[in-house]
């Protein structure tokens, strides 16, 4: 049975795919330009993509195409690279087809394998289909001299057979019988997933599937893995694509797939504090955040009012109308109101803690205090949060996510500081060790 984490990747943001051929005189041209990305526009996994990205009729040579480009280029490559190859639960013929992909890029004499981190598995069925992928990962390591489980195997879940596979990750991983250890990663194929559900909605989009994500992302947790939510294909919708993943994050998922460098950059920077902190007011049913001018928070839409009068205040929100004195407004506002911590915030609550810690007190009181102005009338709010053991663990959780991403990404190094600052982030670096 797993007890712990088999890699040395605690997160991955980014899941970039790309296609390993394409019909113009320089196949390989995507692959070319993918390998030169960069800082924030370069993945934290990249994965040629010699399945659904390309055509069935180019896969031999998108197999060519990678070996030339990473055994090129793949040396000055920043993130991990793991290629897509074909799979399919019910067909062994493409189960074949996929192991000869996979023997073919990882023989040492093509000069690929070096930087080849690991292969992506597509379309797995039950946990006795993941065994068989992990087998052929086995002969290919053992046929080219490879150690064992050094390549390691990622899977995308498109099915419900594959869904279920999960919740016996744990009992199967660690058996003398298999070397699924080798499991790094379980990405969301809900495309795929939709099709094998046989699910309709009337306008023909995906359904949201926040329980496959709850699935995967619990799956992962209790394997020591990786999860990763699928592709966001509306490339333009912006906000649409940070909607979706604040959500992945409240559920742990802190991945995603990417389409393009835009959302890579975008996917980069998501799961990472703010670098400005931000008070968000509760107007109906969504949060807003409220603008900063000179030390204070101003609301400035128009479904929340504020009026004084003679003995208090009326504060209307939506069709409510709530009748008020001082104190109760302070309450009411305090109680809708919510701050999000920048980077440098965190960093100081934790050191504090620490020094409180480091002096025998168990629990400390954090304050935190903000003057909101809505139609001109300023209110002051103030809480106290309970800091102890507990509160600094799950706070940890965004910074071992950077210190994780400043450790494996030197090349996002200049980005980071831009960003935080070189005090923040060396502070940020030190806590928690």
């Amino acid at each position: 049975m797993v007890t712990e984490r088999k890699h040395d990747r605690a997160f991955v943001r980014t899941f970039f795919t790309t296609p390993t051929a394409v019909d113009e005189d320089d196949t390989a041209k995507m692959l070319r330009r993918a390998i030169d990305l960069r800082g924030m526009e370069a993945p934290d996994v990249w994965v040629p993509d010699n399945e659904d990205a390309t055509a069935p009729s180019m896969r031999d040579e998108g197999v060519e195409n990678i070996i030339e480009v990473v055994s090129k280029d793949g040396a000055d490559f920043p993130s991990e690279i793991h290629p897509r190859v074909v799979w399919h639960r019910d067909s062994p013929s493409t189960r074949y087809q996929g192991f000869q992909q996979m023997l073919e890029i990882a023989d040492p004499e093509n000069g690929a394998v070096e930087y080849i981190d690991g292969f992506v598995i597509p379309e797995v069925g039950g946990i006795d289909d993941w065994k068989k992928a992990d087998e052929f990962f086995t002969i290919v390591e053992n046929e080219h001299g490879l150690e064992e489980g050094s390549l390691k195997m990622s899977v995308i879940v498109e099915s419900g057979q594959a869904e279920l596979a999960m919740g016996k990750l744990r009992e199967e991983m660690g058996k003398p019988e298999n070397n699924l250890e080798r499991l790094f990663m379980l990405v969301d194929g809900e495309v795929d997933y939709t099709k094998d559900m046989r699910a309709i909605t009337p306008t023909g989009k995906l359904p949201p599937w926040a329980e496959l994500r709850h699935n995967t992302s619990r799956g992962a947790s209790a394997a020591g893995l990786i999860a990763v939510d699928g592709p966001y294909d509306d490339i333009r919708d912006v906000e649409g694509y940070h909607e979706r993943m604040t959500e992945n994050q409240a559920k742990g998922m802190l991945g995603i797939w990417s389409l393009t460098p835009g959302q890579v950059v975008e996917a980069n920077k998501a799961p990472l504090p703010p670098e400005e902190g931000s008070w968000l007011l509760e107007v109906g049913p969504k949060q807003v955040e409220l603008d900063e001018e000179d030390g204070t928070y101003r609301y400035s839409g128009s479904r929340l009012s504020l009026e004084e009068t003679d003995g208090g205040y009326i504060l209307r929100v939506g069709g409510d109308e709530y009748e008020l004195d001082e104190g109760e407004l302070e309450e009411e506002l305090l109680d809708r109101a919510e701050y999000v911590p920048s980077m440098n915030d965190i960093v100081d609550s934790m050191e504090e803690f620490e020094a409180a810690k480091e002096a025998g007190r168990g629990a400390i009181a954090m304050e935190r205090a903000a003057t909101l102005v809505i139609d001109g009338i300023e209110v002051d709010i103030q809480n106290d949060r309970m800091w102890d053991e507990a509160t600094y663990q799950a706070a940890m959780t965004p910074i071992t996510l950077f210190q994780d991403v400043y450790e494996n990404r030197p090349d996002q190094h200049e980005d980071l500081a831009e960003m935080y600052s070189e005090d923040v982030v060396e502070r940020a670096m030190e806590v928690g060790n």
